[in-house]
């Protein structure tokens, strides 16, 4: 992919009383690119996600993913952009422990148009697969593992064909080798599909492998920092 997938510009997030709490001036991540967001806690690293994702309205401010700027759009309106555009991967998996794992990767399947549920499911049981759980899909997600349960959560952000991938500390709950191995999956997936990935983390193994680096400090962000050319 080429060109830019998201462009931000005098964005001002506030919060109670009208308190500014995230500046962005000017802000570019190229289609296809992974991005690390790294700074110290509450410096406004989540609430910089959680307005590319139109959770958060702006004060003011331009948020352009291709040709919509969902900062324009009501809660309706950025509300169905998440649906159709972007997969949402969280700190804790947040899966339905009483379903399978096949079942959780495929959710997006019972809330989509009758003609896409089955390119869900088995992009869902593809995934899985990639990522060596296919011969467990069956198993409910309660009997997995914390690094297999966020595998199968990265797969349901995945299944739907999102072109957006937005990802709050991914590796935060995980030990060392599962955080290596996640993040080493994470940016393949993404990659290999052509998708454009953001992830928050304080996890420097997300950091060493994103192509661009951007810091935010005390609610402003600084100019990314390109990783590989």
């Amino acid at each position: 992919m080429t060109g830019i997938a998201l462009a931000i510009s005098g964005l001002e997030v506030t919060g109670q009383g009208g308190r500014r709490i995230l500046s962005v001036p000017q802000l570019e991540v190229p289609a296809g690119a992974a991005v690390a967001v790294r700074g110290p806690s509450g410096a406004g690293k989540s609430t910089l996600l959680y307005a590319m994702a139109g959770i958060i309205a702006p004060a003011q401010g331009r948020i352009t993913w291709g040709d919509t700027d969902i900062a324009a759009r009501d809660e309706r309106g950025r509300a169905a952009f998440r649906r159709e555009s972007v997969g949402f991967i969280f700190q804790e998996h947040l899966l339905f422990e009483e379903l399978s794992a096949l079942g959780n990767a495929a959710i997006t399947a019972l809330y989509a148009p009758r003609r896409d549920r089955r390119r869900i499911r088995d992009s869902a049981g593809g995934l899985l697969a990639r990522l060596g759980l296919g011969e467990s899909a069956a198993r409910r997600s309660d009997t997995f593992s914390g690094g297999e349960r966020q595998r199968i959560a990265v797969v349901r952000a995945l299944a739907g064909d999102a072109p957006v991938i937005l990802a709050d500390e991914p590796t935060a709950s995980l030990d060392r080798p599962n955080a290596d191995a996640l993040a080493d999956d994470l940016m393949r997936l993404a990659r290999d599909d052509g998708r454009t990935l953001v992830a928050v983390s304080h996890d420097p193994a997300l950091h060493d492998r994103a192509d661009h680096v951007i810091d935010v400090v005390d609610g402003r962000v600084e100019p990314p920092e390109v990783q590989h050319a």
